[in-house]
């Protein structure tokens, strides 16, 4: 019997540990760690920011929903990895051995490298985990007994730009709801060289369709620009040019700020010598393996995928949900087949699927594969993207309370989109 260890209990890591229990049978332990008693659904993050969404309906208890399939679970984080005796310490102090790792935690916020940023001691919201979200609710409150301007976006080294765009439009549409829109001039300020780049160097007309958008909603932008330092009701954004040179500095007033930071590896996985680059995401081969470390295994948003191309201002490669399981099943029918003798030559062909919503209407964004040349690269906008979003929300919240490995994406968001069923893993040639 072999025991796998999955670190992280998010969108990747409870997936994980269903997909895990439902191929390789009751035959194996499961050990799911996380950091708190949660799972929560971070694509709703943007709405439980502006109170469409309670914090109890996003969220659910892992303990008990793993355990009705025999998976064990320990929500005091992993302190510290033993890669070379193959085991994990949890934060309460437990010594767990395994056979197998699969890292999924997610990323370190890297609030620390803009001054004033962040919602722990800085002056800007966050939608980046849902805790975060809820105390932007709370400070939205406040924000609507005094409007005033508004600023959204994401600083230099962001990699996920699509829930910056989201809540720059949700807010957009709450107060056009509350007949405040009027009293609020709203700026977007963002890392990438242009609007709709999305760190994928454009999909399809993104960026005709996401300006086009902006200028309807009276959203002003500041592309190709560093946030410089926060204060209490101000933020310096600096733009650059083409070569990366900074040049005009923009003093942006204030009464409610969201942006999106860089991200950086955890502690205790960038901690480990040789597995990881060096912002602390896990380098692996196209088996979702580390070389180093061939017991560890890593999905997610904490695998080092370089940036599709060289930026100006620095910006990092997305990992979205399809993504995020088509490397989840690579991983286990790897060491599926490693635990029958045979070769793990299972790879993931890391396609790139977001729905971005808009409050009323919604913009997908489809990137296939991620890194051109591609074979598919198109933007749609239109209201049935916003009722896809939410489908998908209760779909998925559907199957982490039901213990379902079923592939969300390829089955439900790819049929909406009309794409043709893809192999999103594949045997290696």
């Amino acid at each position: 019997m072999a025991r796998i260890v999955v670190m992280g209990a998010g969108l990747g890591g409870m997936s994980a540990a269903y997909e895990l229990r439902e191929t390789l049978g009751k035959g194996h332990e499961i050990v799911l760690v996380g950091k708190g008693e949660t799972f929560d659904f971070t694509p709703s993050n943007p709405w439980l920011a502006v109170g469409w969404r309670r914090q109890e309906e996003i969220t659910l208890s892992v303990a008990e929903h793993v355990g009705r399939h025999g998976i064990r679970f320990d929500g005091s984080g992993v302190e510290r990895i033993d890669a070379d005796a193959n085991a994990v310490v949890t934060g309460g102090g437990e010594r767990i051995g395994y056979d197998y790792l699969m890292i999924c935690t997610g990323p370190k916020l890297a609030f620390d490298e803009v001054p004033g940023t962040g919602p722990d001691g800085g002056f800007t919201q966050s939608v980046c985990t849902t805790p975060h979200a809820a105390h932007a609710w709370e400070a939205y409150q406040q924000f609507l007994h005094n409007p005033g301007p508004v600023v959204i976006g994401a600083v230099a080294g962001a990699s996920c730009f699509g829930p910056a765009y989201e809540f720059a439009m949700i807010v957009d549409a709450d107060l056009r709801k509350r007949k405040l829109r009027d009293k609020v001039p709203m700026t977007f300020v963002t890392s990438e060289p242009y609007i709709g780049h999305m760190g994928l160097g454009g999909v399809g007309d993104s960026k005709g369709l996401m300006e086009s958008e902006l200028r309807q909603r009276h959203i002003k932008w500041i592309a190709n620009s560093k946030v410089a330092e926060v204060h209490d009701g101000e933020m310096t954004v600096v733009e650059h040019d083409a070569k990366g040179q900074p040049g005009e500095a923009h003093a942006l007033p204030f009464k409610f700020a969201m942006l999106l930071p860089a991200f950086k590896g955890v502690d205790a996985v960038a901690a480990i010598e040789g597995l990881c680059n060096p912002r602390g995401f896990v380098v692996v081969d196209r088996h979702q393996r580390s070389p180093r470390h061939p017991r560890i295994f890593a999905a997610g948003v904490c695998v080092a995928i370089p940036p599709v191309e060289a930026t100006p201002v620095p910006t990092g490669a997305p990992k979205t949900g399809f993504m995020i399981e088509s490397m989840v099943t690579t991983i286990v029918r790897n060491i599926q087949a490693e635990l029958r003798g045979e070769t793990p030559d299972y790879e993931g062909t890391w396609n790139a699927v977001c729905l971005a919503d808009m409050g009323d209407t919604g913009a997908a964004f489809v990137a296939l594969p991620q890194i051109p040349p591609r074979n598919v690269t198109w933007t749609k906008i239109g209201k049935w993207v916003h009722l896809a979003k939410i489908g998908f929300e209760k779909y998925f919240l559907y199957k982490m309370r039901n213990g379902t490995s079923e592939p969300i994406y390829e089955k439900y968001i790819l049929g909406l989109l009309g794409i043709e069923r893809l192999k999103d893993v594949k045997r290696s040639s």
